[in-house]
């Protein structure tokens, strides 16, 4: 009993001797907005080409029942750091799919760098494929690139409020994310603007989880879906793409759209994702960053062209989305998606008829919410 009892103590001691350098600089409870970093949920499928392999304009157009032109006021685009060869590539992703130029020139583009300072944050082919989707989908539209000067939860806000504060802003894509935070609830009057633009964040490629700033009960959280498409360029099946990020927030309660609609399970937070769209790498878009192509996924791709569909139609809120689900002609408005999850954690990974925390509420089928 000697031995056993000196032994045990020993044991003790060497646990604690250890634990302070196995435990994080920051903990789980300590872990606030000041220690947020957004990362670009972004995703490449093979290598770099000389010529386009990934999905077209045309073809995601079609999926979604999208018009070939049209296009309201300026869709913002949250981005990081200082991109220089943006302008160019968007030239030539325009000249490639038969898009009307958008310059600077003729006023159709515009880069904002919130700090002159800043430098290449490698997000270079997230900027490429936010800027280049955004225009393929509603061409009619501004494109105003806001670039911040680091990924900080600081930065990303202040660029955010540039944006909000425009008013010919119509819609907002935020392509990035990352873990929930206990005073997130804080930032939400950010996510709204005094001209009426919409927000859209990335849900994550994560699978199964929250993150921010899509928990935002005032960011239209936008999932990811797989298309697969007929010989004859129609949709065969649309189903669940396994990255999409989805589930219920730890922090925000759940916004009055969502309570009336009675999301199952949700036990009174918010729900993500609100919608989803296209974002499987295996079904990515084509996007030219540089001197090649890139066949892109991830939900970095679905919300800048939810944006666009903001810019459409202009009528693209969370309230009407789930006032649109709950009607009696849902399906006019949504696909809904039923085949496919996220994880293996039972009810919260598995997509189903109406609302799952996969995909949300479905993807769209129209302009026009």
């Amino acid at each position: 009993m000697h031995t056993i009892k000196h032994d045990y103590i020993r044991f003790l001691l060497a646990v604690l001797l250890f634990v302070p350098f196995a435990v994080p600089a920051i903990g789980f409870a300590d872990y606030r907005f000041s220690d947020f970093q957004g990362r670009p949920p972004i995703h490449t499928n093979g290598q770099t080409t000389a010529t386009p392999q990934g999905l077209t304009p045309a073809q995601i157009k079609t999926a979604y029942n999208l018009p070939t032109s049209g296009g309201h006021g300026t869709i913002a685009i949250i981005d990081v750091g200082a991109d220089t060869t943006i302008e160019n590539d968007l030239a030539t992703f325009d000249k490639q799919f038969g898009l009307a130029p958008c310059t600077t020139a003729n006023k159709c583009f515009e880069k904002h760098m919130m700090d002159s300072s800043a430098k290449d944050q490698g997000w270079g082919l997230e900027t490429a494929l936010d800027v280049e989707w955004a225009h393929a989908i509603a061409p009619d539209a501004k494109i105003l690139l806001v670039q911040a000067k680091t990924a900080s939860g600081t930065n990303l806000m202040n660029a955010v409020d540039y944006a909000r504060n425009r008013s010919d802003v119509t819609a907002i894509s935020m392509s990035w994310g990352g873990d929930e935070f206990s005073d997130e609830a804080n930032l939400d009057s950010h996510f709204t603007s005094p001209y009426g633009a919409t927000f859209f964040a990335s849900s994550g490629d994560e699978g199964a989880g929250a993150e921010w700033p899509a928990a935002s009960p005032n960011v239209v959280a936008v999932g990811g879906t797989h298309l697969t498409f007929a010989k004859n360029g129609t949709v065969l099946y649309e189903t669940a793409w396994s990255g999409s990020g989805g589930g219920v927030s730890k922090y925000e309660k759940a916004p009055s759209y969502q309570i009336g609609y009675n999301i199952p399970k949700a036990k009174g937070m918010r729900s993500i994702p609100d919608v989803s769209l296209n974002a499987d790498p295996d079904s990515g878009y084509s996007v030219f960053k540089g001197t090649r192509w890139s066949t892109v996924g991830g939900t970095s791709g679905s919300a800048p062209v939810w944006a666009a569909i903001q810019s459409l139609g202009l009528s693209v809120t969370d309230k009407k989305l789930y006032a649109d689900k709950f009607s009696n002609n849902d399906k006019s408005y949504f696909r809904d998606i039923k085949s496919g999850s996220n994880g293996n954690c039972s009810y919260y990974c598995v997509t189903r008829a109406n609302y799952d925390y996969v995909t949300g509420l479905g993807s769209p089928l129209t302009i026009h919410f």
